[in-house]
């Protein structure tokens, strides 16, 4: 429990902890193969956020701090910390303020494809992205999401892998009150001004066709935390999908070398 919302994880494997931060969909199982990938070494905890999967269906508290609250509990819950934590795009800003207000808690940070705050295009973005929810429903929206969320490259060599994402997404319960609820917390998160205090480890990755957060975006992240390493790799927004592989090991390196 967590502000009295249930926060539903489950745990996988042995080894250093390793926690998941999903994006905006918020539930865990969404990191696919990286949840066994990083079983191999490790114990992973995968979380669904509050309002999503198993987790408590509330819009109540939908902010990026207190998901951050909820997964230091999380993490106290285990009782594994401090941990490694993953964040890709709302899951790292997620990271972000975990790393700022909770860094007992952790390792090192990864985070993947997100941002520091929001920009007029990041905005717009999400405006677009609310509207076809509203007007369209959750297929359509699934549909156009696919153009800008996968690198156009995977999707001329991977069509069916894309089709069944669109599937496994529309076949989900969209649910108003807290869907956009969570894309104004996205679209609200500010941690700018704070990046400059973090002195957990950290790694900052983007895929260098990411379309919903380019990679300036990342840039931007890299330069403001204190020691970050930076790197640009082969893929779009769901890099974690898409380059499975090549994501896991560049952040099993980075992890190798923070252990202790």
């Amino acid at each position: 429990m967590s502000d009295d919302v249930s926060i539903h994880y489950e745990v996988k494997g042995q080894g250093s902890p390793v926690l998941l931060l999903a994006g905006l969909a918020g539930v865990g199982a969404s990191w696919g193969p990286q949840i066994d990938l990083f079983a191999g070494n490790h114990q992973v905890i995968v979380p669904d956020h509050r309002g999503t999967g198993a987790s408590a269906h509330t819009a109540r508290a939908m902010s990026i701090a207190q998901h951050a609250r909820d997964m230091a509990r999380v993490i106290e819950a285990v009782g594994c910390g401090p941990v490694h934590v993953v964040g890709s795009s709302t899951g790292g800003a997620i990271a972000q303020l975990l790393a700022i207000d909770h860094r007992e808690q952790l390792r090192s940070a990864t985070i993947v494809s997100s941002i520091a705050r929001a920009d007029a295009f990041y905005r717009r973005q999400f405006d677009m992205r609310r509207r076809m929810l509203a007007d369209s429903g959750l297929r359509a929206s699934a549909e156009a999401n696919a153009l800008f969320l996968f690198d156009p490259m995977f999707m001329r060599e991977h069509p069916e892998q894309v089709q069944a994402w669109v599937d496994t997404v529309s076949a989900g319960i969209f649910e108003p009150e807290i869907g956009f609820a969570r894309i104004d917390m996205i679209v609200g998160h500010d941690a700018f001004d704070d990046l400059p205090s973090i002195t957990t480890p950290t790694l900052v990755l983007v895929g260098a066709r990411d379309f919903c957060a380019p990679p300036y975006f990342s840039a931007e992240l890299a330069e403001r935390i204190p020691g970050a390493e930076f790197a640009i790799l082969e893929g779009g927004h769901l890099i974690f999908l898409e380059k499975p592989a090549l994501l896991h090991g560049t952040i099993e390196a980075f992890i190798a070398r923070h252990e202790q």
